[in-house]
């Protein structure tokens, strides 16, 4: 069963990136003419890329199906883009801040006008609401949110991210109502270095057990 769950997430990757080429053509051709600066994001175009190339893992208005992909809808704008860039190898470096070769393919076919469009448009959804998935998780996932864990040196996620899980633009991603597996997902591969785009969520996250984990995600889950 795993085996077959993880073939079809693959297959819908590629799938997405498949659609993406044709859809991206006009977009390559016509960066070479476009001003150093990029201008205002266009949420349209941005809405037909996400349409073409998105859609088959994060969902058409940015609410993934299931948590083996986030959910991007209402995420800050200024977020994505950074997120968009982390998937690229950038100069100097040897390997991508965040290493998905699916993302990084899609991400390198972007040119930077059109990360703000497709981050406008997701900014511009709104998200569907999440719940908790266990009552047993739901009163240490709220300490360690809001209080931290003091004797193991973690901070409380709500000093960066907000009471209700908002954030802050380019800094800290908006998190309410975020699936818990993915979230649980992305706190290990902050502790395993597996993702390298966050010295401070390395830190927070190398000291949470796994049972840590899964209670604050399950909260965050239903949290606005």
């Amino acid at each position: 069963m795993n085996r077959l769950y993880r073939s079809l997430v693959v297959l819908r990757a590629v799938v997405a990136f498949g659609a993406g080429l044709s859809g991206l053509a006009v977009s390559v051709s016509v960066s070479a003419a476009e001003p150093t600066q990029p201008a205002k994001p266009d949420v349209t175009r941005g809405q037909a890329i996400a349409t073409q190339v998105c859609a088959a893992c994060h969902g058409a208005d940015g609410n993934s199906a299931g948590a083996s992909f986030p959910k991007l809808a209402g995420q800050h704008a200024e977020y994505i883009v950074k997120q968009f860039k982390d998937y690229k190898t950038q100069p100097g470096a040897k390997a991508p801040a965040r290493n998905n070769p699916i993302m990084a393919g899609i991400a390198g076919a972007l040119n930077e006008q059109d990360m703000m469009n497709v981050a406008a448009y997701f900014a511009s959804q709104k998200t569907k609401q999440g719940y908790a998935r266990d009552k047993n998780d739901v009163a240490l996932g709220q300490k360690i949110y809001r209080g931290g864990i003091a004797d193991k040196g973690v901070p409380a996620c709500a000093a960066c991210h907000g009471a209700t899980g908002m954030g802050i633009p380019v800094q800290y991603p908006r998190l309410s109502y975020q699936w818990g597996d993915y979230t649980v997902a992305q706190l290990n591969a902050f502790a395993s270095w597996q993702r390298n785009n966050s010295e401070l969520m390395h830190q927070i996250s190398s000291r949470l057990n796994e049972a840590e984990m899964k209670a604050v995600a399950d909260y965050i889950a239903g949290l606005h």
